[in-house]
């Protein structure tokens, strides 16, 4: 049998691949199909392309047309002719076979729609509806290009199921905005209490919508409007009686207690409560329960769009603000609120809603999620949305909180290092407490340490004086302007100066102190509602005649979040800088060590010119320059930064904070920056700079030491000779890898005194020639020669690059030349001068 099929499978393939030796023409084909219709072989219809060139089937046709419905979902019949290549009157007669046969199809103006076509434009309509919250049947008709008729008959069997929304004068409304109209329209037609004809109440609320939904708003037909009123008359939310469609006479739902005086009645509550027990008794007023539900109705739109609402507005006028405070508290959407903390009852009869007070960043983005949208979908940054509130103001709380960054942690002007520096006086002990640096490590309790008072000659001090500032090793001497410096040893032990600490001289005065913290003038009553104005500028334009008194029980109610907040990054900000103020306070007293000890060694020296006062003025000034100046930057800078953070100031830190260059105009702002008694001491610090005495200087910053606390170390004999030690080891390095035949000379001459005076000195370049001419007894008559011979050809070099270019490099003239090969072949003999005496020592 397989084999059977495999010889009729060759057998097919081969007359498959053979060639025909007759070929038929299309007019053969053509005859030959009619011939086998006369013979009926064919007995089927057939109908004709219009190429000509195929035939095709009926059923085949109404095929290829259900296919094309299917994919597409609205297709026209001249399309399906195009597609199948049939004539048009054909495709139509198969068309309506097509549609007939199924109900979910429908043939309209020469198109074939279906219904799975019309639950796509449905969802596609409820999406836009959803953003835009009202849509016009004609603009949907316009866009699809069929009939308003049409899309009545489609989305009406729709609407609720694929199209939440409804259907009404032509316009397709979200249910939100419904309600939202309709609770206009109940809440304008309770507020009627004289006879209106309806027509001009609709015009206004028209208007009214305009506003609020801008251009992108559709106006609103008034028999929406009358159909809301209908049916809120039908179901009693409104009381009273229509006229000929538009003449409204509102049932009066309130009554004074004065009017039934008047008319003899002496206890009118009890009077109205028999006969209207729906009623509620209010301060002069007796209202009836559907008052109530109007003023809840408007009150809960206020809270849930995140505003805030003046009963009196929306009640009549002949209620009193205790009427009003009393009605509110009827109000179920009021009290609701107040229990769940998403609402604050203000002034009597204000009521504004948290959302607007203060309210979680995620909870505003949710508000800006359910509103209904306009074309453009609307952002948590978009300035109005249809709940008619700005986004931009959600969160009074958040808003001023902001700006609380910006300013001082402190939240108030600190006087600087200490609070409440003013000295006092100390009754038992009879001297002065002065302000001083602050220990980090206590510094949340707000303790103070201060140098106590020491007294002169041989006096004890009185008290315990404790503290954290310890003196720290001098490690280097910082270099002056000249080449010259030192280092000190780290084996130098610490100085015995010791701060105290200055504790509050009284209960009443911590009490003033702690009053201030707590009490910040920037969080005050009046600061908060002129900013609550600024960030709600339009409270005056919506109706608040008097927005400062209204104001004033919500700023009482922002305060103490804003104060408990401010508090907390107060003390989170003087946390984090405890540690910097104490890193501080180290660096600064580890540079006053140095520094203080380097110009006490240097000032010794000075004593061997006293005799020449041009000269001593010279060398006076220039240490100050040199020496004293890094020590007041260091001083200033430091204690600068130190009050900053203390401040709750974040501040950067740097290794040498000083190194930039001040004038003396820029020391004398930090200085007064210090606060209390210490500014005045910097000032006379500052000022000291320009003097012509080292002791003035050194008199002033011991004066400041001892006001601030910071420790002061004296040069002893011991530390005097390690550090002559050190400075003279580094002038010998210096000396021996000097290249420079000009530069050489100050340092051998610096050296020299080391040597024969065992003093120190920083001398500038006027005053190199005294000091060579002090030394002519203290060396032999060949090295005095050779040190003023080479230095007399080092000033002749100089007044020759002076009078030339001013730059030595460029300078290439013969006289030039000649002197700087002369220098430099005396820099050996120079050296050795010092070199030779300081390796025999």
């Amino acid at each position: 049998m397989d084999e059977e099929l495999l010889e009729l499978q060759r057998q097919f393939e081969f007359a498959q691949q053979a060639k025909s030796s007759i070929r038929l023409s299309d007019r053969n084909v053509v005859e030959l199909v009619q011939k086998l219709q006369e013979l009926q072989i064919i007995d089927f219809d057939l109908l004709h392309t219009t190429s000509g060139k195929e035939y095709i089937t009926p059923e085949q046709l109404r095929s290829e047309i259900v296919s094309e419905i299917n994919k597409r979902g609205r297709v026209s019949l001249i399309d399906l002719a195009d597609t199948t290549g049939v004539d048009l009157y054909h495709v139509e007669k198969q068309s309506q076979r097509v549609v007939s046969d199924d109900s979910s199809l429908m043939l309209i103006n020469g198109e074939i729609i279906s219904n799975s076509y019309w639950d796509t434009v449905s969802e596609e309509i409820n999406e836009r509806l959803q953003e835009c919250s009202q849509i016009s049947l004609a603009e949907i008709a316009a866009q699809l290009q069929v009939g308003s008729e049409l899309i009545v008959s489609v989305l009406e069997p729709r609407l609720g199921t694929l199209v939440k929304g409804r259907l009404e004068g032509g316009q397709l409304y979200t249910p939100a905005y419904v309600a939202r109209v309709s609770a206009m329209v109940r809440g304008a037609a309770r507020g009627i209490a004289v006879p209106m004809n309806l027509s001009a109440l609709w015009s206004s609320l028209q208007v009214l919508l305009q506003d609020m939904d801008g251009f992108s708003g559709v106006a609103v037909e008034s028999s929406f409007f009358q159909s809301l009123f209908n049916g809120l008359v039908k179901g009693g939310e409104i009381l009273g009686s229509v006229r000929a469609g538009v003449h409204w006479t509102p049932s009066n739902s309130f009554i004074s207690y004065d009017a039934l005086h008047k008319l003899g009645i002496p206890q009118p509550i009890q009077f109205l409560q028999s006969r209207y027990p729906e009623g509620k008794p209010l301060a002069t007023i007796f209202a009836h329960g559907s008052l109530i539900e109007m003023l809840d109705a408007a009150v809960e739109d206020a809270i849930e769009s995140g505003s805030w609402i003046d009963s009196l507005t929306i009640l009549p006028a002949s209620f009193t603000p205790q009427d009003a405070s009393k009605i509110l508290s009827l109000c179920p959407s009021v009290q609701k609120a107040l229990k769940s903390s998403k609402a604050q009852l203000l002034g009597e009869s204000y009521v504004f809603s948290d959302v607007l007070v203060k309210v979680a960043p995620e909870d505003a983005q949710d508000y800006v999620d359910r509103a209904p949208r306009n074309t453009s979908a609307p952002t948590i940054n978009d300035v109005r949305v249809v709940w008619g509130f700005d986004v931009s103001r959600l969160n009074l709380f958040d808003n001023i909180e902001k700006e609380l960054e910006n300013l001082n942690v402190s939240g108030f002007n600190t006087a600087g290092l200490s609070e409440g520096s003013h000295p006092t006086k100390n009754a038992t002990h009879g001297h002065d407490d002065s302000s001083s640096l602050a220990d980090p490590d206590e510094y949340d309790n707000q303790n103070v340490i201060s140098k106590s008072a020491s007294e002169k000659g041989s006096k004890k001090k009185k008290g315990k004086a404790t503290g954290n500032a310890k003196a720290g090793s001098a490690e280097s001497v910082p270099e002056s302007q000249e080449p010259t410096g030192t280092k000190s040893k780290k084996k130098i032990k610490k100085g015995k100066v010791i701060p105290a600490v200055q504790v509050s001289d009284s209960k009443s005065g911590g009490k003033r102190d702690n009053a201030r913290m707590d009490d910040p003038g920037f969080l005050s009553e009046e600061s908060l509602i002129q900013k609550i104005m600024s960030l709600i500028p339009d409270l005056e334009e919506q109706g608040m005649e008097d927005p400062e008194i209204v104001l004033a029980p919500l700023a009482n109610y922002l305060r103490p979040m804003l104060l408990n907040s401010w508090m907390e990054r107060r003390k989170a900000a003087f946390t984090e800088n405890a540690q910097k103020m104490k890193r501080v306070f180290d660096n600064l007293q580890r540079k006053l060590d140095e520094g203080f000890l380097n110009i006490q060694l240097y000032e010794k020296a000075l004593d061997l010119f006293e005799d020449d006062q041009s000269t001593a003025v010279l060398l006076h000034k220039h240490l100050l320059r040199t020496a004293a100046t890094p020590i007041v930057d260091a001083l200033l800078v430091n204690l600068d930064i130190h009050n900053k953070l203390r401040n709750g100031i974040q501040v950067e830190e740097s290794q040498n904070p000083e190194s930039a260059s001040m004038s003396s105009a820029d020391r004398i702002s930090l200085a007064k920056g210090i606060p209390g008694p210490l500014s005045v001491k910097a000032i006379g610090l500052v000022e000291t700079l320009e003097g012509k005495r080292v002791e003035s200087f050194m008199n002033a910053v011991r004066e400041f030491a001892e006001e601030s606390g910071l420790m002061l170390k004296k040069l002893d004999k011991k530390l005097e000779r390690t550090l002559l030690h050190s400075y003279r080891k580094d002038l010998t390095s210096q000396v021996s890898a000097e290249t420079d035949p000009v530069s050489l000379l100050p340092k051998v001459v610096s050296l020299l005194y080391v040597q024969v005076h065992g003093k120190a000195l920083q001398a500038p370049g006027r005053a190199i020639s005294v000091a060579i001419a002090k030394l002519k007894d203290k060396l032999d008559d060949i090295a005095f020669k050779t040190l003023a011979d080479y230095q007399s050809a080092a000033v002749t070099l100089l007044s020759l690059i002076s009078a030339g270019t001013g730059n030595e490099e460029d300078c290439t003239s013969d006289r030039i030349l000649s002197k700087r090969k002369l220098l430099k072949g005396s820099m050996p003999v120079l050296k050795s001068l010092v070199l030779g005496s300081s390796s025999q020592s």
